[in-house]
């Protein structure tokens, strides 16, 4: 870990939150991954070695916790006290970035993998009712092979399926890839996307009407840029 080489509490902090990748895994840690894997999923540039070495460091430092499960087969990783203080850190990122760095999406940040791990993640899988419920999602400008995703919710968890499971589908979704983040970013209300089609969603009505509750938008959604209308408004 570089150093600033000051004793000013600002660098210190600094020097523990400010390097590269540190946040996002905090952030991750803070929105219930836990499991290496998981961890993965939010840092897809970040190479398994670096990550392994960063959880290290944390864990070095008391902002991370390593716990053992299953006779020391399973290891998932936790945010200490020191930890969990970051977290208002990076609520208030968040709220900056939304208010201030909003703007068309530019290559390279057009990740697909991020995007169904995000909704994976972060959907109510209890919105539907406590059946099973299969949500498809077509993403209209992807390759074939990139294209269909299902959802698969029950037992208050979401199971996200690169395969049809073989269920019944309650909710077919279709959106372009930037559109859905869109959305999942709060740049395109939901309400504004289905009604201009760039969103559709076809299933019974006790589904289609919950299809909000389901996607569990964040409050991070809710703040406005300070930009102005917001990068969707341009692909109208």
């Amino acid at each position: 870990m570089k150093t600033y080489g000051q004793f000013c509490p600002v660098a210190k902090a600094s020097e523990l939150f400010c390097e590269r990748w540190t946040p996002l895994i905090i952030r991750d840690l803070a929105q219930g991954a836990s499991r290496f894997s998981e961890l993965q999923k939010g840092v897809p540039l970040m190479s398994p070695t670096l990550l392994s070495s960063r959880l290290k460091q944390l864990e070095a430092e008391d902002i991370v916790e390593r716990r053992t499960s299953g006779g020391g087969k399973t290891r998932t990783y936790h945010l200490t006290a020191a930890g969990r203080e970051f977290i208002p850190m990076v609520e208030a990122l968040g709220i900056w970035g939304q208010r201030w760095s909003r703007r068309q999406l530019v290559e390279g940040e057009v990740d697909l993998g991020l995007l169904v791990w995000a909704l994976e993640r972060g959907v109510n899988p209890a919105a539907f009712g406590e059946r099973r419920s299969v949500v498809q999602l077509d993403l209209t400008d992807q390759p074939d092979n990139k294209r269909l995703w299902w959802f698969v919710n029950r037992e208050g968890a979401c199971e996200l399926c690169v395969e049809d499971p073989g269920f019944e589908v309650d909710l077919y979704l279709a959106c372009s890839l930037p559109d859905m983040i869109y959305i999942i970013r709060g740049d395109l209300p939901l309400t504004e996307a289905l009604d201009a089609g760039r969103l559709d969603a076809h299933g019974p009505r006790r589904i289609t009407t919950k299809l909000a509750k389901w996607l569990n938008l964040g409050p991070l959604t809710k703040v406005k840029s300070a930009r102005g209308e917001g990068p969707a408004a341009a692909r109208r």
